[in-house]
């Protein structure tokens, strides 16, 4: 089972999951081009793809669609809130025949040899979900654009392999940046993105003894750094009442443009 992000930030975002007999991707939000690349650095190509996984229809988990779904027949799955926002962003008619699969949160489909369960999220979007995939006794969770996370959240996600966890901004950068304030209170509300502290506290709630690793997603642009991010989920992590330490298991920032370091369980 390989993990990787193709793309992760606030511009764009792609996630692939894969086994011997299986590829899936989750979200299509950066250029065709760029996953075309990130593909290519795995070894595989679009005609290798069996699904798209959308977590919800904001641009920057759905950009390139419109673009693959003209050239490949790749089934595309999301919650009806999701697959109707998608169509309906199809201003060009240019998914008129893609093959859309509706899915319920905490209902599993089965792709090839892979399981994928739906998760509820608290997100600003029609019906946003994060994604758990299962091989065998192989977990996998990518959960961003998270406003909060509850005990829902943490039992979803308890247990997994390797994760990619949002840690969208540092709270400071955010209150004293360029946004407009109903933009700041968009995002530091329960609708809207989880920050480095709440992204490493969410972290300490799921940590289990077999994580391979675990990679921060979704970074704001301009209220974010990777290094300040990686630095206050490892503190959090270090300084929280578990008995784990950030050294126990890779913590990677996912990078905003290029393929990240592959996750092998």
């Amino acid at each position: 089972m390989r993990f990787t992000s193709i793309a992760s930030g606030s511009s764009g975002n792609c996630t692939y999951i894969g086994s011997d007999n299986t590829h899936i991707l989750i979200d299509a939000g950066t250029s065709k081009k760029r996953i075309e690349e990130g593909l290519k650095g795995l070894d595989l190509s679009f005609d290798d793809l069996d699904a798209i996984f959308v977590t919800h229809e904001h641009v920057d988990h759905i950009a390139a669609l419109h673009t693959i779904l003209k050239k490949h027949d790749i089934p595309i799955y999301g919650t009806s809130g999701t697959i109707d926002g998608i169509i309906k962003s199809d201003k060009k008619g240019e998914m008129v025949n893609a093959s859309f699969n509706r899915l319920l949160t905490d209902t599993c489909v089965c792709v090839g040899d892979m399981t994928i369960n739906p998760m509820r999220i608290s997100h600003d979007a029609a019906e946003p979900c994060g994604y758990r995939v299962y091989i065998g006794d192989k977990k996998i969770g990518v959960a961003t654009d998270l406003g909060c996370y509850d005990d829902y959240t943490v039992s979803c996600l308890s247990g997994c392999d390797a994760l990619l966890l949002e840690a969208n901004h540092d709270i400071r950068m955010l209150q004293t940046g360029p946004y407009p304030y109903m933009l700041k209170t968009r995002i530091m509300g329960d609708r809207g993105h989880l920050s480095n502290e709440k992204s490493g506290e969410l972290l300490c709630k799921l940590l289990n003894d077999k994580i391979k690793g675990v990679f921060l997603g979704h970074l704001s642009k301009e209220n974010n750094l990777p290094e300040l991010a990686y630095e206050t989920v490892r503190l959090e992590v270090d300084m929280g009442d578990n008995p784990y330490r950030s050294t126990d298991f890779p913590i990677m920032v996912a990078k905003r443009a290029e393929l990240s370091p592959v996750i092998e369980i």
